[in-house]
């Protein structure tokens, strides 16, 4: 598709909109709407905006939530328009797997503007109160609570690494609890304290937690953890970073291995029910405590350049 007409749909609270600006002055030609966020709406609505003044390219420039939200009206609305990402976020995960530059304002334009689009899946997630898309993670326990649990002013100053300081705390509000599933029509329970369903793996730091998660295969990939006490928690560690890590670099494994404490499995679609309200999250944004959930995929959703 050529591009006629950006819109730039950005968080303001970022505090990097006059760098935006001027990178944008310098680095596009072509017509330019703007289109702020909001506390209430992080860019559902500015994004319909965008759509509405003509954009067949939409860039959201912001943390995780702002793309998380451009992302989800360009998917459900059937939009033409494709997605470019300028990363202004702590942890801008869709960006550090799709390899979109970090901490350049004018390299990330470029890659808007200049790179052929990719095609990738969203998932969605359905809580019963409200339906939520993302683009790179959902889920609860160790993850969920890290999020909630992480110190707003400390990550302003510290960014990732802030996210170790609320690990203590989110270990121990990850209590195991029963899940009743049902993954692609087939029923099982199991006990775990965390659930993660991914479109992509990798997180800060470049830790992989997903390691088949490949955004454009049609499929979402999840991980059950179960681990209890020193030994699980030793299994786990093995199973992350040995099994799935250096291990599977010499071994070629076509599939992430499972172990005791971990499960892994691709799925299109997720249903689960818990027998105690955990706090679910997409993309890292909290969606509140749950007890049902269901999740789908959305094959080749979006193009992102």
């Amino acid at each position: 598709m050529t591009t006629t007409r950006i819109g730039i749909v950005f968080n303001p609270s970022k505090g990097e909109t006059d760098a935006l600006k001027a990178a944008v002055a310098v680095e596009v030609e072509l017509p330019v709407t703007w289109h702020e966020t909001s506390v209430d709406d992080p860019g559902v609505s500015a994004t319909r905006d965008a759509l509405d003044a003509g954009a067949d390219l939409v860039i959201a420039a912001g943390g995780d939530g702002t793309v998380r939200a451009v992302a989800e009206h360009l998917a459900d609305s059937g939009a033409t328009a494709e997605l470019g990402v300028v990363p202004l976020g702590t942890g801008n995960l869709l960006a550090r797997n799709l390899g979109i530059p970090l901490g350049d304002i004018s390299a990330a334009l470029r890659r808007a503007l200049g790179s052929e689009p990719r095609t990738i899946d969203i998932g969605w997630a359905d809580t019963g109160s409200e339906r939520r898309a993302f683009a790179v993670m959902a889920g609860f326990g160790i993850d969920a609570h890290m999020i909630a649990e992480t110190n707003d002013d400390l990550k302003d100053k510290a960014g990732w690494i802030a996210y170790v300081e609320s690990l203590g705390r989110a270990l121990s509000a990850s209590t195991v609890l029963r899940l009743d599933l049902t993954i692609d029509g087939e029923q099982r329970e199991v006990d775990a304290h965390t659930l993660i369903v991914g479109n992509c793996g990798t997180l800060q730091g470049g830790f992989t937690l997903l390691p088949d998660a490949d955004p454009s295969d049609g499929e979402l990939d999840l991980v059950i953890l179960d681990a209890a006490g020193v030994s699980g928690w030793a299994d786990t560690v093995k199973n992350m970073v040995w099994d799935n890590g250096i291990a599977r670099l010499w071994s070629k494994a076509d599939e992430a291995a499972s172990t005791d404490s971990v499960t892994h499995a691709r799925v299109t679609s997720l249903e689960l029910a818990l027998d105690g309200p955990r706090i679910f999250e997409v993309d890292g944004d909290e969606l509140g405590e749950v007890t049902r959930v269901r999740i789908e995929v959305q094959a080749g959703a979006l193009r992102v350049r």
